[in-house]
């Protein structure tokens, strides 16, 4: 009986502690502490991820083989010197940027993501650094589209993940998925599509370098686009911190001097 009593008092107290361990670990895990911010001071680094392909907001100067540079990436630094931390750009394809994030493999994502209630709902979002509009390219000689409602039956060049694909697929278009502004350009050119839906900004760079282009903006979107940093849902610390240092760049005139830089007027507001 002793023997009995004692390999049951044994028993017994191994579940008492095994229920208090995983009562402590699910208290730990509900109270849901964010560490973002922490992570990133601890490591010294901010991760970020972003195309190197998109002028003039991510690309590479003397035609891709200089430095990684553009708007987004300037403020992106800006915004880490502002935290006190090294900017480590990893650049990757747009349709898979998101992947990327959610898999941790970066802190954020500054690359002009467009910010719309789809993504709110998975995704955090810093206060927006750049305010624009959608504009519909087409070939300079092409009369039968005139306003985004024109698409309907047409083919449009766009990033499968880009909120451009979704207004060109919720105007009815056929579209042909890219990887980036370079290649929707190319086929529009050659005619293999009817149109881009892309950045007011983007195509205004464009045209600025590239002005024999043959290309022309055929309608511009109603709704302004409020592009800012993307992050991780829950990462509210690093949020507050890239929104605090935003806050303050806005304040000292740096982000209308880099806007300035790229677009000769402020798009940051």
């Amino acid at each position: 009986m002793k023997r009995r009593q004692i390999a049951l008092l044994g028993l017994l107290t191994s579940l008492a502690l095994l229920v208090a361990g995983c009562g402590a670990s699910s208290s730990g895990s509900s109270s849901g502490a964010d560490s973002s911010l922490s992570d990133v001071q601890r490591k010294g680094e901010l991760v970020i991820a972003t195309e190197g392909t998109y002028k003039p907001f991510s690309f590479h100067e003397n035609g891709g083989s200089g430095a990684l540079t553009g708007y987004d990436v300037d403020v992106a630094q800006a915004v880490a010197d502002k935290i006190g931390v090294k900017a480590n750009f990893q650049e990757t394809q747009f349709d898979g940027i998101f992947a990327g994030l959610d898999a941790k493999r970066f802190d954020v994502i500054a690359n002009q993501i467009s910010i719309n209630p789809e993504r709110q709902q998975k995704y955090e979002f810093s206060t927006p650094y750049t305010v624009s509009t959608g504009v519909v390219v087409t070939k300079s000689d092409n009369s039968s589209i005139t306003s985004v409602a024109d698409l309907k039956g047409k083919t449009t060049a766009q990033s499968l993940t880009s909120n451009w694909y979704k207004i060109a697929t919720d105007a009815g278009a056929n579209v042909q998925g890219v990887e980036g502004w370079a290649q929707s350009v190319a086929l529009l050119q050659q005619g293999r599509v009817d149109a881009i839906v892309n950045d007011k900004l983007t195509y205004l760079d464009f045209v600025k370098t590239t002005p024999d282009s043959g290309l022309k903006i055929a309608a511009e979107t109603t709704d302004k686009s409020l592009s800012a940093f993307a992050l991780s849902k829950g990462a509210s610390t690093l949020t507050a911190a890239i929104d605090k240092a935003l806050s303050e760049l806005a304040a000292d005139g740096t982000l209308g001097k880099i806007s300035d830089k790229y677009f000769g007027t402020d798009v940051s507001k």
